[in-house]
């Protein structure tokens, strides 16, 4: 039962995993990945994961209350059987980082995210993305609006009728 979850779990990180052709270098590896502990990627992941489990749960269980009882217990928070997962997250992740950026760049990035400023980003990061996307909406409708407006008017200055 349990090596069936753990395939399954397993078989999600390959899916969305990321390989790259490119091994980059011990010192970019080990600034990415403490640029990744302090984005705190893995906690984002963590959150995500009481969803994934919700979504296996019938497919594993197959209704049988015995087995989602087990299931239960399997998956609780701080079951151990996160813990691969978060380790190969973190390592895959920080290779796209590595990947991307030099040693220096991602020291940079790190030294910004772990300073105040950084930290505060990061805190109203997601508020932040909402209200830009909600003024974005709000914008690209009032202009699509107006836009309508011109051009009906336009179109009834050479005589036609909308």
């Amino acid at each position: 039962m349990s090596r069936r979850l753990l395939t399954i779990a397993g078989l999600l990180l390959l899916l969305v995993g990321t390989a790259w052709a490119e091994t980059p270098s011990p010192e970019a590896m080990t600034a990415a990945r403490k640029l990744v502990v302090t984005l705190k990627i893995a906690d984002q992941y963590r959150a995500a994961l009481p969803q994934l489990l919700l979504k296996l749960r019938p497919v594993v269980a197959q209704d049988r209350p015995e087995i989602e009882k087990e299931y239960d217990a399997m998956t609780a928070p701080g079951s151990d059987i996160y813990t691969p997962f978060f380790a190969a997250m973190t390592d895959k992740i920080a290779a796209v980082y590595a990947a991307t950026f030099t040693a220096e760049e991602l020291r940079q990035i790190e030294a910004f995210y772990a300073g105040p400023a950084g930290r505060k980003y990061l805190e109203k990061s997601d508020v932040l993305a909402q209200a830009s996307a909600q003024i974005g909406q709000d914008v690209s409708q009032k202009a699509a609006d107006e836009l309508k407006q011109r051009l009906i008017e336009a179109l009834r200055e050479k005589g036609h009728k909308p």
